[in-house]
């Protein structure tokens, strides 16, 4: 069963260098996510709908207009609308009081804001997500390097073996070690496949593509990621002045204060003013008035609703100060993750790669010629493949911990 899937990702590895590939750098990517991705462009709909509300509560109320006609007159048959019959007219407009009519707008207009930060927070967590799936992505493409240049040259060792194990110069068991070895690199490449064809399920969701995405990055993309004049209390304070999530929590409170205002507002009663014609009903034909519609606030004063709004007052408040603890406590861990990442980065050999590739070239050409047993062979190959592929993963780590900081901080730190 092993097989078979591991050589349906080879076939997916092939099939990716039969594709489009998209070569992108860590720039082009977010540019073109920014552009493209799909949940980005339905959230900003969402900025659409809260103007459109706006709009509609600038409006004024139309007005109301009333037609009364004869049906049926006994003496003068249906529908008597002449001069002698009867009809009669009422126009009436809504006049809101205490500002209603404002506070709803500016209710609106903070509505809006809310939309516009939950937009930027999608933006941040989305990037972030991008990132760390970017820089992971070409460090396990460096790892599948690795493998694919050890697979082929102890195919060619495993070949030669072969040949030699025919020829009686050798045992059976040393070519049967090899290939196990051979097949457990086999199986390592595979599961870091499956890693990357997850990444790149993800990759191409995020940039909105069908093609594959192949991640290029240079020295300067990994130098960049460095604390600089940075401290613990400055970034502390440059989160709770950017977070878009904490805009969105101190909305929220800003959204019940006008609530607030507006539920005290709407104790106050509206005013309906129109005017009345009636031909031939009223007192004196040919009638001309003027209507007053009030309600009378005896009973029902909005108590509830300005109670309850009063209390969500203190709700939001209570949430927007357990928002500004977390950010705090959020920040503080992320920095301890930098410094935890870089000193273990800081710590391995600055060409702990290069002496352990130059020190592999030799280790075949010594193996061949029989002047290393089998079992230090293996052993090295085995510590170098893990060596490798943990130093790999340790860049990634490490550069993921510095976007984590950016996006608990809510700005680029290290551009």
């Amino acid at each position: 069963m092993r097989t078979h899937i591991t050589g349906l990702l080879l076939l997916f590895s092939l099939s990716l260098r039969a594709q489009d590939t998209l070569r992108l750098t860590i720039q082009q990517a977010d540019s073109i996510f920014l552009q493209h991705n799909l949940q980005l462009l339905a959230e900003k709909y969402q900025i659409d709908i809260a103007k459109s509300q706006e709009i509609q509560d600038k409006l004024w109320n139309n007005p109301t207009l009333t037609a009364e006609i004869s049906a049926y007159n006994p003496s003068r048959g249906f529908l008597d609308v002449g001069r002698q019959g009867q009809k009669a007219f009422t126009i009436q407009q809504l006049i809101t009081r205490a500002g209603k009519r404002n506070k709803r707008v500016a209710l609106d207009v903070e509505s809006t804001r809310k939309s516009e930060f939950q937009f930027y927070d999608l933006i941040r967590t989305l990037k972030f997500e991008l990132r760390e799936i970017f820089f992971e992505s070409y460090f396990l493409n460096q790892t599948i390097a690795l493998y694919d240049t050890q697979i082929a040259t102890l195919n060619t060792t495993v070949t030669a073996f072969d040949k030699e194990y025919d020829r009686k110069n050798i045992s059976l068991k040393e070519v049967v070690r090899l290939k196990a070895l051979l097949f457990q690199l086999t199986n390592d490449r595979a599961d870091i496949l499956f890693e990357l064809t997850e990444n790149q399920r993800d990759l191409k969701t995020l940039l909105n593509s069908e093609n594959p995405v192949k991640p290029v990055v240079d020295s300067s993309d990994i130098s960049r990621y460095q604390l600089k004049n940075y401290n613990l209390a400055l970034l502390k304070d440059r989160a709770l002045q950017s977070r878009p999530d904490l805009k969105v929590v101190e909305s929220e409170t800003k959204q019940s204060e006008l609530n607030y205002t507006l539920q005290k507002a709407l104790a106050a009663p509206d005013i309906q003013i129109g005017g009345v014609y009636d031909q031939a009903s009223n007192y004196a034909n040919n009638y001309f008035g003027l209507n007053v519609t009030v309600d009378l606030p005896f009973f029902n004063r909005n108590q509830g609703n300005i109670r309850a709004a009063k209390s969500n007052i203190s709700y939001f408040k209570t949430g927007e100060t357990a928002k500004q603890s977390s950010i705090k406590n959020e920040v503080d861990a992320a920095l301890q993750k930098v410094f935890v990442a870089e000193k273990a980065y800081k710590s391995v050999e600055n060409h702990f790669t290069d002496q352990f590739t130059l020190l592999s070239k030799g280790f075949y050409d010594n193996f061949q010629k029989r002047n290393i047993t089998l079992l230090e062979f293996i052993d090295f190959i085995e510590t170098y493949n893990e060596s490798t592929r943990e130093f790999n993963r340790l860049q990634a780590d490490r550069i993921k911990v510095y976007e984590e900081l950016n996006f608990v901080v809510g700005e680029e730190l290290f551009n």
